[in-house]
C-alpha cells in the first residue's frame, strides 16, 4: 500500500469525447479552468492536451499550449504542469489491400523535435513520452507510432531541458523498452512512470496484470496507474495497493456514476475521498516536486 499519494488528471484527453459530454473541456480557456479545478480539488498534476477550438479535434499548436499555460500560471494555483508529446505519432493506413500510401487526411506523423516544441518554448515540468508503438484503441487501419530511436531522441531533448518525462507505458513491453533507455543514461532518477490499463489493445486491467506490470518496473522507481471507463474509480484503489499513485480525468472517463456525467473536478474529489477512506494521506504539489526531483517552472 502507498500511504503517501499524488492524484494527476488528465482534463481533455485526444479523443472523440466531446460529442459524449459537454464537460470535456475544448478551448483553452476551458482546458485552463479544468487543471484550475482539478488542482483545487485535490490534484497535485495536471495532464494537458489541447484540442482545435472550432472542431474539438485533438490538437498540438504549441499557441494553444502557451494560452493554456499561461492562464493556469497566471491564476496563481499550485499545479504540476504536465504537457503531452504524444501528439505527431498518428499513422492511418490505407487499407488492408492497399496499406501505401497512408490515409494522409488522418494521419499526423511528426518528427521527435517537432513533437516537443511546446514543451521546448514552454518549459513544463513534464511532459508525456508514449512508450512503443501499438494497434490502440482507435481499431481499423490506426497505428500509435513511437519509435525506438525517435523516442531516445525525445528521452534526451527532455533531459537537456530539464523536463522530466512522464513514461507511458501500455503494456509490459514498454517496460523493456524504459528499462533501455535507463541502461543508456537517457533517463534521470527517480524515473516517473504511467501504467496505462484497460486500453484496447494493450495490457487489460484485472489486477493480476496490474501486479505483473508494477513487478516489472526499474527498481526506484515512482509509478501512477489508471484504467479507462467505469473502472477508473475502481483503480484509485487499486493503483494504491499496489504501491502506485493514482490519475483520473475526463481524458479516460466521463462518467461519475451510471448516467451520471462528471467534471474534472468531481472526479478528483472522489478519487480523494477513496484515498484517504483507505487512511492514505493526499501530497501537494510541493510534495510531489520533491519527491520526483522537478525543475519548478
Amino acid at each position: 500500500m502507498n500511504w503517501d499519494v499524488f492524484i494527476t488528471c488528465a482534463v481533455t484527453g485526444a479523443g472523440d469525447s466531446t460529442g459524449r459530454s459537454d464537460k470535456v473541456p475544448v478551448t483553452p480557456a476551458e482546458i485552463a479552468a479544468a487543471a484550475i479545478e482539478a488542482a483545487k480539488a485535490g490534484a497535485a498534476i495536471a495532464h494537458i492536451h489541447v484540442r482545435d477550438p472550432a472542431t474539438g479535434k485533438a490538437a498540438r499548436s504549441p499557441a494553444l499550449y502557451a494560452e493554456v499555460v499561461r492562464r493556469v500560471r497566471e491564476s496563481g494555483t499550485d499545479v504540476v504542469l504536465n504537457l503531452t508529446a504524444g501528439m505527431g505519432g498518428d499513422l492511418v493506413l490505407g487499407g488492408v489491400e492497399a496499406p501505401l500510401p497512408p490515409n494522409m487526411a488522418a494521419t499526423d506523423m511528426a518528427g521527435a523535435t517537432a513533437r516537443l516544441a511546446h514543451v521546448a518554448q514552454l518549459l513544463p515540468e513534464i511532459c508525456t513520452l508514449d512508450c512503443g508503438s501499438m494497434n490502440f484503441a482507435a481499431g481499423g487501419d490506426y497505428v500509435m507510432v513511437n519509435t525506438p530511436d525517435t523516442l531516445r531522441a525525445m528521452a534526451r531533448q527532455a533531459q537537456a531541458l530539464g523536463v522530466k518525462p512522464e513514461l507511458e507505458v501500455f503494456d509490459t513491453g514498454h517496460l523493456v523498452f524504459v528499462k533501455e533507455m535507463l541502461r543508456e543514461e537517457l533517463l534521470d532518477d527517480p524515473v516517473l512512470i504511467q501504467l496505462c490499463m484497460g486500453i484496447p489493445y494493450g495490457a487489460p486491467d484485472d489486477p493480476l496484470s496490474l501486479l505483473a506490470m508494477t513487478h516489472a518496473l526499474p527498481p526506484g522507481s515512482v509509478f501512477s496507474a489508471f484504467s479507462i471507463g467505469r473502472m477508473q474509480l475502481p483503480f484509485v484503489a487499486m493503483a494504491a495497493m499496489a504501491g502506485g499513485n493514482v490519475r483520473v480525468g475526463l481524458e479516460d472517463n466521463l462518467f461519475l456514476g451510471r448516467g451520471q456525467l462528471a467534471t474534472n473536478g468531481q472526479l478528483v474529489e472522489r478519487a480523494a475521498t477513496i484515498l484517504t477512506g483507505m487512511g492514505a494521506r493526499i501530497l501537494g504539489p510541493a510534495a510531489v516536486r520533491t519527491k520526483l526531483k522537478l525543475r519548478q517552472a
